[in-house]
């Protein structure tokens, strides 16, 4: 029991140092390659955080040996946009009133909100679609698996196109760690040290997310009951060190473009995964995953495009997550 506890207390530690040299070295590879600022947090930050959940994802359904395991990758295509959706936006309101004095009060600018408004557009509509196919059963759904692939791919090429909006967060760049007394980085040294973080991180992640389950039973936690509330949290744990990391550094929206980028891939990729390789059709327990990672997106929607967001209204969000948990209780997961 101690063990296991050290072990997880030190693979998030881990985590969270590693995090740091990603977000440094991932804003130094985004200036290198002249990428906007929000799609540094959009896609390139989000693509790499989101990578070890993608994986688990994908050996769970494609080589998963039973239908037990197959139901791993099926949980975390939806759990990981719930934990995303509720616990981390919470971590950055949370973060923000924190550093208030710091960061002042405004948590957006008005064009940041309004970019950040169409991703959540983008999320919601594409996530409808993957519930509603999961409500139903039919001979070519494993084809429409596609889809989702092409939409992130059509998702990716606006953001890359976007420009810095003249009032986004503009930042003189921390020195690379791996290179701490060179001004001026090669892409090289940035792209090395990115890649080594992500490999901590992953590696961490498993660990963090294996000690977790071994905890469970002294716990009196069921597996299942892990695998929908606990394990989502643990595997997401990058992008929210991430967004911890951002906020005090004073740039929060790359800490919400990197939470939304990553719920784009969540929404796309693992359920392109879940579609060509399980018969996808959800339960109780996920549905009711479905239905309040709606409620979190169209609230922060509705905030967004009204310029009603603040520290305060976003750290909310966290409360959805044990409306969730509650629920679960009531559904009787065991």
């Amino acid at each position: 029991m101690i063990l296991t506890i050290a072990l997880l207390l030190g693979s998030a530690i881990v985590i969270y140092l590693s995090c740091e040299y990603f977000v440094n070295s991932i804003e130094w590879v985004g200036r290198r390659l002249g990428i906007a600022q929000s799609a540094v947090g959009t896609v390139l930050a989000a693509f790499g955080t989101a990578l070890p959940e993608t994986v688990v994802t994908f050996v769970a359904v494609v080589f998963g040996r039973d239908a037990a395991h197959k139901d791993i990758g099926v949980g975390a295509a939806l759990g990981g946009p719930l934990a995303l959706g509720t616990i981390a936006y919470a971590v950055v309101g949370l973060m923000f009133i924190l550093n208030r004095k710091k960061l002042g009060n405004i948590l957006l600018s008005a064009a940041d909100g309004a970019r950040l408004s169409r991703d959540q557009a983008w999320f919601m509509g594409i996530f409808i679609l993957k519930i509603s196919l999961g409500l139903v059963a039919f001979a070519i759904k494993p084809w429409l698996g596609i889809l989702f692939l092409l939409a992130y791919g059509a998702y990716i090429w606006g953001e890359m196109r976007k420009e810095d909006h003249a009032d986004t967060e503009i930042h003189d760049l921390e020195p690379l760690k791996f290179r701490p007394h060179d001004e001026q980085p090669s892409l090289a040294w940035a792209v090395l040290q990115t890649l080594v973080a992500l490999v901590v991180i992953f590696i961490s992640s498993q660990l963090f997310v294996s000690q977790l389950g071994a905890m469970a039973p002294w716990l009196g936690i069921s597996p299942h009951l892990v695998a929908l509330l606990l394990s989502p949290i643990a595997t997401e744990l990058p992008e929210i060190l991430n967004a911890v990391i951002w906020v005090r550094q004073g740039k929060q929206t790359l800490a919400l473009s990197n939470i939304s980028g990553a719920m784009m891939i969540q929404a796309t990729i693992p359920t392109a995964l879940v579609l060509i390789f399980t018969p996808w059709m959800l339960d109780g327990a996920l549905i009711w995953a479905g239905v309040v990672t709606m409620l979190s997106i169209a609230g922060l929607y509705l905030l967004l495009r009204k310029g009603m967001l603040t520290g305060g209204r976003l750290a909310c969000f966290g409360i959805l997550y044990l409306v969730f948990a509650g629920g679960l209780m009531l559904i009787g997961v065991h």
